[in-house]
């Protein structure tokens, strides 16, 4: 099993969350984050006044899935989110980690039945 991590712009999370139904990875946890990488914020206009923005509103989805779902979903992820055909800064990341287990806390099943 490995826990996805996917920072992606919030204006594409229903896309990215209807191409992962669509591809059987319908247990996902939504975040709303702040932050930034190379963009290094944003400069705004705001009744007049200049200011800059250094943290950047984003989404972190939160995605356990079992080994034989990680390239398609990663592979989706990547797709749906990628701002034009060649992407751009600011598109996102994808952290892959390893999940040790999965417990359901409603009726205690274990490992990839629990996912």
């Amino acid at each position: 099993m490995k826990l996805l991590v996917a920072i992606i712009q919030p204006t594409k999370l229903n896309a990215v969350r209807e191409a992962l139904e669509k591809i059987e990875v319908t247990r996902l946890t939504v975040c709303d984050a702040q932050g930034y990488g190379r963009q290094r914020g944003q400069t705004e206009l705001y009744r007049g006044f200049e200011y800059t923005t250094t943290l950047l509103r984003k989404i972190a989805l939160e995605i356990v899935v079992n080994d034989d779902f990680l390239e398609r979903t990663i592979d989706t992820i990547m797709n749906v989110a990628r701002t034009g055909p060649e992407g751009t800064i600011g598109d996102g990341k994808i952290f892959v980690l390893p999940a040790e287990t999965a417990i359901q806390i409603g009726d205690g099943s274990q490992g990839p039945g629990a996912v």
